[in-house]
């Protein structure tokens, strides 16, 4: 039987455990599996490959994407380029890391957007935003990070309020956890009566698919997508990727 897993922790609210259950029931996949291999430290992930010989892929979540680099044998351009892995495709032990994070968001946001000409403010900073910061680069969409932390090259949200950056940004990207469940009433500290029916708001989080920060925007008109058409396709490319 051939395995195919997510590791990362916790990983007791994940979604690709369900959706690729339903994938090789609905498409009638044999002799396959897919598991969440939780492990507390990224070093455990030696042990499970050598004891589960049996893995062909495994996706990768918070907070290894990063930390799982060097112990692959090769990485793709684009992954390389991103600093970041979430796809790993095992092959007689071989180790070939990929992104599916750039692909996904990419797809989905070109069928949401009208057009490029937008700005974008970007809030996180971490290994999904790296994803969203090369998509944007790739489209020629201008971009701003928004972190908690004071750095040259990145703005606070308090700047954002204070410079009006919500008025001259019209598509956000929130790549950060808030408002994640079990954390429901968290959600950007930003100043919500500037946005308008004029703004793109795309929050990659979706669970629960319509969180604090989605519904504060939409009362002011503003569009909105969660992070559910991005977690199809990528989950799709995964399985490409470690079929091909």
């Amino acid at each position: 039987m051939n395995k195919f897993g997510l590791i990362g922790f916790p990983l007791e609210h994940s979604f690709s455990k369900k959706y690729f259950d339903n994938k090789f029931l609905n498409n009638n996949i044999k002799n396959v599996s897919y598991d969440n291999y939780e492990i507390n430290d990224i070093q455990e992930f030696k042990d499970l490959i050598k004891n589960n010989p049996e893995i062909k892929g495994l996706n990768v979540t918070i907070p290894y994407k990063k930390k799982i680099i060097p112990f692959l044998n090769k990485i793709d351009s684009k992954a390389k380029s991103i600093g970041a892995v979430n796809v790993v495709k095992v092959n007689d032990g071989f180790l070939i890391g990929y992104n599916s994070d750039y692909l996904g968001f990419k797809q989905s946001l070109e069928s949401w957007i009208p057009n490029n000409n937008f700005s974008a403010l970007v809030f996180g900073s971490g290994g999904s935003s790296r994803a969203v910061i090369q998509v944007l680069k790739d489209m020629n969409i201008t971009y701003t990070i928004v972190s908690r932390s004071l750095s040259n090259n990145y703005k606070t949200y308090e700047q954002v309020m204070d410079e009006n950056l919500l008025l001259t940004n019209k598509l956000i990207i929130n790549t950060t956890p808030l408002g994640m469940f079990p954390n429901l009433n968290s959600c950007p500290n930003i100043s919500y009566g500037n946005l308008n029916d004029s703004h793109y708001i795309y929050d990659l989080v979706y669970n629960p698919e319509k969180t604090l920060f989605i519904k504060k925007c939409q009362e002011f008109g503003s569009n909105t997508k969660n992070g559910l058409d991005m977690l199809y396709r990528q989950a799709d490319i995964s399985w490409n990727l470690w079929n091909k």
